[in-house]
Protein backbone atom coordinates (compact mmCIF):
# COMPACT_ATOMS: atom_id res chain seq x y z
CA UNK A 1 0.00 0.00 0.00
CA UNK A 2 0.71 3.67 -0.13
CA UNK A 3 0.18 6.70 1.95
CA UNK A 4 -2.98 8.57 0.55
CA UNK A 5 -2.99 11.15 2.92
CA UNK A 6 -1.11 12.55 6.02
CA UNK A 7 -3.68 15.26 8.66
CA UNK A 8 -1.93 16.67 11.29
CA UNK A 9 -5.07 17.47 14.37
CA UNK A 10 -6.00 21.13 14.05
CA UNK A 11 -7.25 21.72 16.89
CA UNK A 12 -5.27 20.67 20.57
CA UNK A 13 -7.35 19.71 23.22
CA UNK A 14 -6.49 21.99 26.43
CA UNK A 15 -8.99 21.90 28.67
CA UNK A 16 -9.32 21.90 32.54
CA UNK A 17 -12.93 20.43 34.26
CA UNK A 18 -11.89 21.07 37.69
CA UNK A 19 -11.79 17.52 39.31
CA UNK A 20 -12.26 15.42 36.72
CA UNK A 21 -10.21 16.33 33.28
CA UNK A 22 -7.03 17.94 32.86
CA UNK A 23 -5.28 17.40 28.97
CA UNK A 24 -3.06 19.80 27.51
CA UNK A 25 -1.96 18.80 24.26
CA UNK A 26 -0.11 22.01 23.18
CA UNK A 27 2.30 20.90 25.65
CA UNK A 28 3.45 17.95 23.79
CA UNK A 29 2.32 18.41 20.29
CA UNK A 30 1.81 21.27 17.63
CA UNK A 31 -1.66 21.88 15.85
CA UNK A 32 -1.52 21.12 12.01
CA UNK A 33 -1.88 24.25 9.67
CA UNK A 34 -4.04 23.29 7.18
CA UNK A 35 -6.97 20.88 6.38
CA UNK A 36 -6.24 18.60 3.70
CA UNK A 37 -8.26 17.87 0.34
CA UNK A 38 -11.02 14.40 1.22
CA UNK A 39 -9.54 11.15 0.53
CA UNK A 40 -10.72 9.38 -2.85
CA UNK A 41 -11.51 5.72 -1.92
CA UNK A 42 -13.60 3.06 -3.18
CA UNK A 43 -16.03 3.63 -0.43
CA UNK A 44 -16.48 7.51 -1.19
CA UNK A 45 -14.05 10.40 -0.47
CA UNK A 46 -12.54 10.56 2.87
CA UNK A 47 -12.67 13.97 5.11
CA UNK A 48 -9.65 13.46 8.01
CA UNK A 49 -10.25 14.98 11.28
CA UNK A 50 -9.05 13.89 14.55
CA UNK A 51 -10.55 13.35 17.73
CA UNK A 52 -10.98 17.24 19.42
CA UNK A 53 -11.58 18.34 16.01
CA UNK A 54 -15.23 17.01 16.23
CA UNK A 55 -16.19 19.63 18.19
CA UNK A 56 -15.61 22.31 15.76
CA UNK A 57 -18.45 22.09 12.98
CA UNK A 58 -16.63 24.68 10.93
CA UNK A 59 -14.21 21.51 9.73
CA UNK A 60 -16.71 18.80 8.89
CA UNK A 61 -18.29 21.76 6.82
CA UNK A 62 -15.06 22.75 4.92
CA UNK A 63 -14.66 19.34 4.29
CA UNK A 64 -18.30 18.70 3.02
CA UNK A 65 -18.15 21.62 0.55
CA UNK A 66 -14.66 19.90 -0.80
CA UNK A 67 -16.47 17.09 -1.65
CA UNK A 68 -16.47 14.47 1.63
CA UNK A 69 -19.06 11.80 1.54
CA UNK A 70 -17.85 10.21 4.78
CA UNK A 71 -15.88 12.14 7.62
CA UNK A 72 -13.69 10.22 10.07
CA UNK A 73 -13.33 10.89 13.80
CA UNK A 74 -10.33 8.53 14.93
CA UNK A 75 -10.88 9.44 18.76
CA UNK A 76 -9.99 9.31 22.46
CA UNK A 77 -12.52 11.00 24.21
CA UNK A 78 -11.95 10.93 27.99
CA UNK A 79 -14.91 9.05 29.74
CA UNK A 80 -16.16 12.20 31.40
CA UNK A 81 -16.44 13.96 28.01
CA UNK A 82 -17.25 10.88 25.90
CA UNK A 83 -20.11 10.07 28.30
CA UNK A 84 -21.80 13.22 27.82
CA UNK A 85 -20.98 14.51 23.84
CA UNK A 86 -19.54 11.78 22.03
CA UNK A 87 -22.69 9.97 20.23
CA UNK A 88 -24.21 13.74 20.12
CA UNK A 89 -21.82 15.34 18.52
CA UNK A 90 -20.98 12.57 16.07
CA UNK A 91 -24.65 12.64 14.79
CA UNK A 92 -24.85 16.61 14.87
CA UNK A 93 -21.74 16.73 12.63
CA UNK A 94 -23.12 13.92 10.17
CA UNK A 95 -26.39 15.72 10.17
CA UNK A 96 -24.78 19.13 9.51
CA UNK A 97 -22.28 17.70 6.69
CA UNK A 98 -25.21 15.13 5.26
CA UNK A 99 -21.86 12.62 5.19
CA UNK A 100 -21.33 9.20 6.95
CA UNK A 101 -19.81 10.01 10.18
CA UNK A 102 -17.04 6.72 11.02
CA UNK A 103 -15.73 7.40 14.61
CA UNK A 104 -12.94 4.94 15.97
CA UNK A 105 -12.19 5.28 19.47
CA UNK A 106 -9.72 4.37 22.11
CA UNK A 107 -11.33 2.55 25.48
CA UNK A 108 -10.12 1.79 28.63
CA UNK A 109 -7.34 2.76 30.83
CA UNK A 110 -3.73 4.34 29.61
CA UNK A 111 -2.64 4.78 32.72
CA UNK A 112 -3.07 5.92 36.15
CA UNK A 113 -4.82 9.34 35.82
CA UNK A 114 -6.18 8.57 32.10
CA UNK A 115 -9.15 6.18 30.61
CA UNK A 116 -11.13 6.79 27.26
CA UNK A 117 -14.52 6.55 26.67
CA UNK A 118 -14.04 4.21 23.62
CA UNK A 119 -18.09 3.17 22.05
CA UNK A 120 -16.38 3.40 18.27
CA UNK A 121 -19.54 3.92 15.81
CA UNK A 122 -20.74 4.76 12.53
CA UNK A 123 -23.33 7.47 11.70
CA UNK A 124 -25.19 8.06 8.45
CA UNK A 125 -25.94 11.36 7.10
CA UNK A 126 -29.57 11.27 8.49
CA UNK A 127 -28.02 11.14 11.58
CA UNK A 128 -28.89 7.48 12.79
CA UNK A 129 -26.18 5.46 14.26
CA UNK A 130 -25.83 2.33 12.11
CA UNK A 131 -22.97 0.28 13.80
CA UNK A 132 -21.28 0.63 17.14
CA UNK A 133 -19.33 -1.06 19.59
CA UNK A 134 -20.34 -1.02 23.32
CA UNK A 135 -17.73 -0.41 26.57
CA UNK A 136 -14.59 -2.83 25.55
CA UNK A 137 -12.97 -3.69 22.70
CA UNK A 138 -14.37 -4.43 19.51
CA UNK A 139 -15.27 -3.91 16.32
CA UNK A 140 -18.34 -3.47 14.29
CA UNK A 141 -19.25 -2.84 10.76
CA UNK A 142 -21.45 -0.41 8.50
CA UNK A 143 -22.59 -0.47 4.93
CA UNK A 144 -21.65 3.05 3.15
CA UNK A 145 -24.32 3.70 0.86
CA UNK A 146 -23.26 6.81 -1.25
CA UNK A 147 -26.73 6.87 -2.90
CA UNK A 148 -28.41 7.78 0.60
CA UNK A 149 -26.08 10.38 0.76
CA UNK A 150 -27.46 11.95 -2.33
CA UNK A 151 -30.56 11.26 -1.82
CA UNK A 152 -30.51 12.86 1.74
CA UNK A 153 -28.02 16.46 0.01
CA UNK A 154 -30.82 16.62 -2.60
CA UNK A 155 -34.50 15.82 -0.26
CA UNK A 156 -32.70 18.09 2.37
CA UNK A 157 -31.12 21.01 0.51
CA UNK A 158 -29.28 22.68 3.04
CA UNK A 159 -25.91 23.68 1.22
CA UNK A 160 -27.93 25.80 -1.23
CA UNK A 161 -29.70 27.48 1.82
CA UNK A 162 -26.80 28.45 3.81
CA UNK A 163 -26.07 32.43 3.92
CA UNK A 164 -22.15 32.91 4.04
CA UNK A 165 -22.67 36.08 3.26
CA UNK A 166 -24.18 36.65 6.72
CA UNK A 167 -21.93 34.20 8.89
CA UNK A 168 -19.31 36.26 10.97
CA UNK A 169 -21.34 39.50 10.48
CA UNK A 170 -23.38 39.31 13.42
CA UNK A 171 -22.22 42.98 15.60
CA UNK A 172 -21.30 43.32 18.64
CA UNK A 173 -23.27 44.92 21.07
CA UNK A 174 -22.24 47.00 24.17
CA UNK A 175 -25.84 47.71 25.13
CA UNK A 176 -27.09 45.59 28.54
CA UNK A 177 -30.05 43.42 27.17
Amino acid sequence: GRRAAAYRKTHLCDVELEGRVSMRESSFTNAGAEIVPPVSTPAGKLGLAICYDLRFPELSQALRRAGADILTFPSAFTTTTGSAHWEVLLRARAIESQCYVVAAAQTGRHHEQRASYGHSLVVDPWGAVVAQCSDGPGLCFAEIDLELVQRVRREMPVQSHRRPDLYGTVATSTAAP
